[in-house]
């Protein structure tokens, strides 16, 4: 199960990150308020709480966010979007997940985790800009299940038709959320049209 972003500005933002010319610094701006949007979709349903408010005219009642927030980038590329991630959401926990694409197999080496104890009622937000092939979120998720985490959700800028196929068929129970689903993957396991190296790119290491 996944969503795809349909917004316009998302639209924009995602032309000039496909740009070959884009510069790191406007590549990470991009990514930055991509995720920004990608975030705000994928907690539509967090759990909230009534508080009473003093305005500067009278008391109210708002609303605050009570469910307990894990945030896990995919390193290093996952890094890109974790700024943006922790703009909006200031009170969550930060875990990691370190993955090497073997690049004969494009399959994921796991090399590090660090990554909060679960309690079962915290919400695990995985963040990689690239979804392939599928293999580093399917690894990562298997991880956080492993680890107690039931409530789990994906966030990618980029996917590929492929990658959503082998992800669903090892997590039906995880929703993705993505900015863009493109056509294919290529020989080499690129997404196509795909932006590129999205780690390379945004920390200028082409």
């Amino acid at each position: 199960m996944h969503t795809i972003l349909n917004h316009p500005l998302v639209d924009h933002r995602m032309a000039y990150m496909r740009d070959v010319a884009t510069a790191p610094k406007l590549f990470r701006e991009l990514v930055s308020e991509v995720t920004t949007f990608l975030a705000f979709e994928a907690l539509r349903d967090v759990n909230t709480r009534e508080v009473e408010v003093q305005t500067p005219v009278a008391k109210t009642v708002g609303r605050k966010v009570s469910d307990e927030i894990v945030l896990v980038p995919i390193l290093r590329a996952g890094m890109g979007m974790l700024d943006a991630m922790l703009d909006v959401l200031p009170y969550a926990k930060v875990g990691v997940l370190g993955m090497q694409r073997n690049e004969e197999t494009a399959e994921p080496v796991p090399y590090y985790s660090k990554v909060p104890p679960a309690k079962g009622d915290e919400i695990a937000l995985v963040i990689d800009p690239m979804f392939a092939t599928g293999g580093s979120a399917v690894d990562a998720v298997s991880q956080l299940k492993k680890l107690g985490y039931r409530r789990i959700k994906f966030l990618c800028l980029v996917s590929a038709p492929e990658g959503m196929e082998n992800f669903e068929k090892h997590h039906p129970d995880v929703p993705v959320f993505t900015a863009a689903l493109d056509k294919r993957l290529n020989s080499h396991f690129y997404i196509v049209p795909g932006l590129g190296d999205a780690g390379d790119r945004i920390f200028g290491t082409l």
